[in-house]
């Protein structure tokens, strides 16, 4: 166990080793995805992946429990995951910056308006609007019939990422105050109203993948709109498995009010993930 003045340091392991093999066959897995050339690599390193998160986070979760972690160990935790927060906010950052560079300077640049204009570049007559569904060769692209509205499915994922901060601060009150079937409850309120966000953004894509037409290949609209909606999506679905290891652990009764920093860490990436999807209901379905 862990002193104040001792800063715990683990011993040497082959799992940084194996982070780096199995994030490296993912991602060549990925590219030879995209380019046809078969899933197996992905596949290998996906399960790779798998086994080292396991392995991994068992091996901390035991040193936390044994209590190796000291005060100091808790401020450097809170500090990595504040950094790693930070890079997610730059990531979508990027994406948002793009798009309002395409809403707000290209279009109307190939439009013929400002002092940077170039008129028909496109194609003749090309005329700045937002979402773009016509497109200039539609040989070559799919056109969508309309554009993915905020209501229906969108509205109501909204609600349920927004009730899913309530429950998961409420599970954390109970945590708080020590009171075990509170914390367990908003735990499972959050988790389900997770899985639902997914369940109906997979029903969102069916129906512009089938009924709108709204596909990667329909131009810069759905290219930009998949992307930005798709990766929150997955950023759920990392947050849902999160949520659902902390709910085991707090069923094993492993966090106490003094000692839950794993459960903190959780909280603040699903709200991240929440305050992201309500930036994306505002500028990608409502504006």
């Amino acid at each position: 166990m862990a002193t104040q003045k001792d800063y715990y340091l683990p011993e040497p392991s082959h799992l940084p080793a194996l982070a780096s093999l199995s994030i490296f066959l993912f991602t060549l897995g990925v590219v030879l995805w995209v380019n046809e050339l078969g899933g197996v690599v992905m596949s290998g390193g996906l399960l790779l992946l798998i086994f080292l998160f396991y392995s991994w986070f068992s091996k901390v979760v035991g040193e936390s429990e044994s209590g190796a972690y000291n005060a100091q160990v808790d401020v450097t935790f809170r500090q990595s995951m504040a950094w790693f927060i930070g890079s997610e906010v730059f990531f979508f950052a990027g994406f948002f910056a793009s798009l309002y560079y395409l809403r707000a300077i290209t279009m109307p640049y190939l439009a013929g308006e400002g002092q940077l204009a170039e008129s028909h570049i496109l194609w003749d007559n090309f005329i700045s609007t937002w979402p773009l569904l016509t497109l200039p060769d539609p040989s070559n692209y799919s056109e969508a019939k309309e554009a993915m509205g905020p209501m229906g499915i969108p509205l109501w994922n909204t609600i349920l990422l927004l009730s899913s901060g309530v429950t998961l601060t409420w599970a954390h009150h109970g945590l708080m105050k020590n009171n075990r079937k509170q914390l367990i409850i908003g735990m499972i309120a959050t988790i389900t109203l997770g899985l639902t966000f997914f369940g109906l953004q997979m029903v969102e894509y069916g129906h512009a993948y089938s009924e709108l037409g709204l596909k990667l290949t329909s131009g810069i609209y759905g290219s930009t709109f998949y992307l930005l909606t798709g990766f929150h999506g997955f950023h759920v679905t990392i947050g849902t498995i999160m949520l659902i290891i902390i709910l085991i652990r707090c069923a094993k009764g492993h966090f106490t009010p003094e000692h839950h920093f794993a459960f903190e860490a959780v909280a603040w990436y699903w709200h991240f993930v929440d305050v992201v999807w309500v930036g994306l209901f505002i500028f990608v379905y409502w504006l």
